[in-house]
């Protein structure tokens, strides 16, 4: 299959703008979160939000591989057109989402308590991140329901679907946010408990959808023994325990970072998450691009189509970089209003500020980690992917042990080390793979 660079650029675009506004609407959510308890008269909320949240980061974004395998698996069946292969990934894979999530509700709870003794935080603070977590861990079949839901959506190509389901996902979760917290004068427990309904409304909305798109997409049930049968899951099980062991990893260095914020104070715990919720905003842009490449790829390879592949991989790049530069020069001209914009507690806006330099440079350092996630999850190579992780994450370590006497500019030091790990690593191996598997073998 031969594609001119503008046909991949449409092909890319028309996957990418769907997904780029849908992830958006994460980090906007957070925005919003942040900034309804960062007007609270006490930074303790915040401080506690972003406990909790990153403590459910565990629980949750641990078990992102039901979204990134299901994507992966599906685009490749895709392009296969094996049908019977999509239905059944479809199954498959919610009964292992809502198989987990249940064992969440029940077993959570201690989890919960240990994951926060080990982050710490003033005693005021950990108290209502417990709270919050709690609350929130009622919506773990939905949550995790979901992330299938949207990964093979995307596996097919159909982003638009996905747009939708993010949008009316948190429209619903920011509406009652604003209605517990401003209008009801709850907290951090509002802010949890608007999150845990709008995963219902999204899991309602999304099992709706499916069945208009399981009617066009034809075929009959699929038999029994595919969804019952152990061994059926050989293959989705093969892919998904290394992006679940790549997963944790990256948590880890998300959670590790959040609690050495929170050993310095209440006050560089939450000014570490105002300038982390833009890092996460130009995350979700730049996955944006890395997620349709993740479908166009999945699909070269099921077609074993090298070209495709390689055309695949250099539009996207092409956009990612475009919108890295774009966020770094926001960021350099905007940081302090944006600071500003999230909360009004001047000590805060001050060691947020003293941060900002970080904020500019990241986006350069990891657009091409997220590129090349989506390169190696269209082709599957999980196990790579892992690895990666493994390597940077034993240098983030590394890195804040050298740095940590110079406080919180050592912490953001060694995140910038991470990232640039990620990303260097990630180049290496691809740039090895394209020479000898991911091309014709005659070439």
């Amino acid at each position: 299959m031969q594609s001119s660079p503008s046909r991949l650029d449409g092909a890319v675009w028309r996957l990418a703008w769907p997904i780029i506004l849908s992830n958006v609407t994460v980090p906007l959510l957070g925005l919003v979160d942040t900034a309804v308890v960062g007007h609270l008269p006490a930074s303790r909320y915040l401080a506690a939000v972003t406990l909790g949240a990153t403590m459910l980061s565990f629980l949750y974004w641990g078990f992102g591989f039901l979204c990134m395998g299901t994507t992966g698996l599906t685009a490749q069946a895709h392009g296969r057109q094996d049908v019977e292969a999509l239905r059944a990934l479809l199954g498959q894979s919610l009964i292992v989402a809502v198989t987990i999530g249940l064992a969440l509700i029940v077993f959570g709870h201690p989890l919960v308590r240990f994951g926060l003794d080990l982050l710490g935080g003033t005693p005021e603070a950990v108290r209502l991140a417990a709270q919050y977590a709690h609350i929130r861990l009622l919506s773990a079949p939905a949550a995790l329901a979901n992330y299938v839901i949207l990964g093979w959506f995307l596996g097919i190509g159909n982003a638009r679907v996905t747009l939708a389901i993010m949008v009316l996902t948190n429209a619903v979760n920011i509406a009652l946010d604003l209605l517990f917290v401003v209008g009801f004068g709850m907290t951090s427990n509002g802010v949890a408990l608007g999150s845990t309904i709008a995963n219902y409304v999204a899991f309602g909305f999304g099992l709706w959808l499916l069945r208009g798109a399981l009617r066009e997409l034809g075929g009959g049930p699929v038999p029994r023994a595919r969804l019952w049968r152990w061994s059926a899951y050989a293959a989705l099980f093969a892919v998904n325990r290394h992006l679940f062991v790549r997963t944790l990893c990256l948590l880890f260095a998300l959670a590790f970072f959040a609690a050495r914020g929170a050993s310095m104070g209440d006050t560089v715990l939450a000014a570490n998450a105002v300038l982390m919720q833009y890092v996460m905003l130009t995350a979700y842009g730049l996955d944006g691009f890395a997620q349709a490449a993740e479908s166009l790829i999945g699909k070269a390879v099921g077609r074993r189509d090298w070209v495709l592949f390689g055309a695949s991989v250099r539009a996207a790049l092409r956009f990612s970089l475009f919108t890295s530069v774009l966020a770094t020069v926001v960021f350099a001209l905007a940081g302090p209003a944006l600071i500003a914009l999230l909360t009004s507690l001047p000590a805060v806006r001050a060691a947020a500020a003293g941060q900002l330099g970080w904020l500019i440079v990241l986006p350069l350092l990891t657009v091409w980690s997220y590129l090349f996630d989506g390169v190696f999850v269209g082709a599957t190579a999980t196990r790579e992917m892992r690895d990666s992780m493994l390597v940077s994450l034993a240098l983030f370590l590394l890195a804040w042990w050298l740095s940590r006497r110079w406080g919180n500019d050592g912490l953001w030091f060694a995140f910038a080390v991470f990232s640039a790990a990620r990303s260097l690593t990630l180049a290496l191996i691809y740039r090895q793979y394209r020479r000898s598997r991911w091309q014709d073998a005659h070439t």
